[in-house]
């Protein structure tokens, strides 16, 4: 196994050296890059200017405009359009632009934000936690109901309890869970009808007066609508992958022979085949994290104003932020590759004769 987990470790790096030049090359062909943003809102801001100048050069009989020094009409020098170039980066040839990012990536350092005047990494990790917390909960809400379920709807299938759960397990995978968000806030949060939650953020702004267990109660009350809505839209699909994991377990041959034994059916079920069914759900956990913490979480975090990883890489995407687009970029495939390779190594603990160094 360790031959096997240092292949994969290995495997990471042409992966993400790949994944980044694609990304890279896409980026480089978009239009509206940071500095096309920046020559706009100088001349904007020099037109602005200009405007103001030609007001007062008219109350003053007219000499004020010749003296400003306005160019906005003529447009920006070649001089100050290299500079912009220069300062970000893109005074450089793009084959050399990537290689110097690839240099830097090595050691970690994905460089300053265009606009935040941060660096990346700190920015990262400014965020991280906003996003590990919503993610974290939203995860153990969704297991913690989906698997108890799925095995209670294997257990008693086709009963009316089944048929019920089955009618909104089917409502609440069809709809989109920013919807879900969406209704959430209008109920609950100022809309039409009762306020009963904030309507953003992850704390008050009195949160560093209040005591211990105060804090404790105002987290949970802001974050209460987005795990709610993160919870609705994400545990269908686990459920059902569950119950139909279950279902195929019970009816093989094993089975039948333990309960021919006269084993007690929560033997059956927890002794036999729940490590057996429990597989395919554990192999489905890496797409699932990586699911409910970049992919769910990233609507969650835009329409509840959470200021995290999603809000961040929509924001970078927003203004051209190239450091920070492909920062976040970088970390969210560097945690999806090795949550794919822990799914790997916990497979083979659970049933050890699933061999992946043989294969």
């Amino acid at each position: 196994m360790g031959r096997y987990i240092l292949k994969r470790l290995l495997f990471i790096i042409p992966t993400l050296f790949l994944i980044l030049l694609t990304n890279f090359i896409v980026v480089q062909a978009a239009p509206g890059g940071p500095v096309e943003q920046q020559i706009a809102q100088i001349e904007q801001a020099n037109k602005g200017a200009g405007a103001a100048g030609e007001g007062a050069g008219v109350a003053l009989g007219g000499s004020g405009v010749k003296d400003s020094g306005y160019l906005g009409s003529r447009g920006l020098s070649k001089e100050m359009i290299a500079a912009i170039n220069a300062q970000y980066g893109f005074d450089k040839p793009a084959p050399e632009r990537f290689w110097l990012m690839l240099k830097s990536y090595a050691m970690l350092d994905f460089g300053d934000s265009f606009f935040k005047g941060k660096p990346v990494t700190q920015l990262l990790l400014d965020k991280l936690p906003v996003s590990v917390s919503l993610g974290l909960w939203s995860t153990l809400l969704i297991y913690a109901i989906a698997i108890p379920l799925g095995i209670y709807k294997a257990r008693h299938n086709a009963s009316s309890i089944d048929n019920a759960t089955a009618v909104l397990l089917a409502v609440g995978h069809a709809i989109p869970m920013f919807v879900f968000a969406v209704i959430l806030l209008v109920l609950f949060a100022g809309g039409s009808y009762w306020q009963l939650f904030p309507l953003q953020g992850l704390v008050s702004e009195n949160f560093d007066q209040l005591s211990a267990l105060g804090k404790i109660k105002d987290y949970f009350w802001h974050l209460a609508l987005p795990l709610l809505a993160t919870t609705i839209g994400g545990f269908a699909s686990l459920t059902y992958l569950t119950k139909f994991s279950f279902m195929e377990e019970l009816s093989k041959q094993y089975v039948l022979t333990a309960r021919a034994k006269g084993l007690k059916e929560r033997q059956v079920l927890y002794g036999h085949v729940f490590r057996n069914a429990m597989l395919i759900i554990i192999a489905g956990v890496p797409a699932a994290i990586v699911g409910i913490f970049f992919t769910g979480n990233f609507l969650i975090e835009i329409i509840f104003k959470l200021d995290g990883l999603g809000l961040l890489g929509f924001e970078a995407i927003q203004q051209r932020d190239y450091p920070v687009i492909f920062g976040t970029l970088f970390i969210f495939t560097l945690v999806g590759l090795v949550l794919q390779l822990i799914s790997d190594i916990s497979y083979h603990l659970i049933d050890p004769r699933i061999d992946f160094e043989g294969r």
